[in-house]
């Protein structure tokens, strides 16, 4: 790992402000679904165009198809289980204090493996880590927002305590990425192409699963798909 730590956590701070900033914005208009939409589908087109880009290309050079299989195999499992344990969260049945749980968990984990995707990343390289930090920073207002409003309308809470809930739960990327650069320092050649096929098959199922199927719940528009095709050939220009 070659990129130093203050650039990797000037990058880090790029999604955890902005999904602060998301928190923010409802706090004086809510913004439309397509305009949610859209966002959605452009972090989804960036988050794709670093999968395809960046981190395939810097995986195939490891010439490792049983680590590589292994490490996509488990990112794929351990995607599911999180969002096993998500869904059931969201179906507790109580609440304790008036506070969401059920909202606030599965935000909470998702936001810290978008930190530990992230880390994945800056371990590949400085370009991969930055280009996706951009991606992420991009789904992190749309989630920022949807959070904030839900928050508000299931507690009859302020805006201030919805940004400061918002706020708390955005340290989770950081501490994801703490966490991933820990375990992947000194990773190198077979060993770090198995931590990148996890980090592949995690952020498409981030895209598929999550980014495009919330994009189309808020509503499908030719504008808002256009909006994936802008996002992927933007940063695969860019790499």
């Amino acid at each position: 790992m070659t990129t130093d730590l203050e650039t990797i956590l000037a990058y880090t701070s790029l999604p955890v402000i902005a999904t602060i900033v998301g928190g923010a914005i409802p706090a004086i208009r809510t913004p439309r679904p397509g305009i949610r939409s859209g966002l959605q589908h452009f972090a989804a087109g960036v988050v794709f165009a670093v999968v395809a880009a960046e981190l395939l290309p810097d995986m195939k050079h490891a010439h490792s198809p049983k680590t590589i299989g292994l490490g996509f195999a488990v990112g794929v499992v351990v995607m599911l289980m999180i969002r096993r344990l998500a869904t059931e969260s969201e179906d507790a049945p109580g609440e304790s204090g008036g506070w969401p749980w059920g909202l606030l968990v599965p935000v909470g984990i998702d936001l810290l493996i978008d930190g530990l995707l992230l880390g994945i990343g800056f371990a590949a390289g400085a370009r991969e880590g930055k280009l996706l930090a951009t991606g992420l920073a991009i789904e992190g207002v749309s989630l920022g927002v949807a959070t904030a409003a839900t928050f508000m309308k299931a507690t009859g809470r302020g805006p201030g305590t919805a940004v400061g809930v918002v706020a708390a739960l955005a340290l989770c990327t950081a501490v994801g990425t703490t966490l991933a650069l820990t375990l992947l320092h000194e990773l190198s050649g077979t060993a770090l192409a198995g931590g990148l096929a996890f980090g592949c098959a995690a952020l498409l199922y981030l895209v598929t699963e999550e980014l495009l199927v919330e994009a189309h719940e808020e509503g499908d528009t030719p504008a808002a798909t256009v909006m994936f095709f802008a996002g992927f050939l933007l940063i695969y220009l860019i790499a």
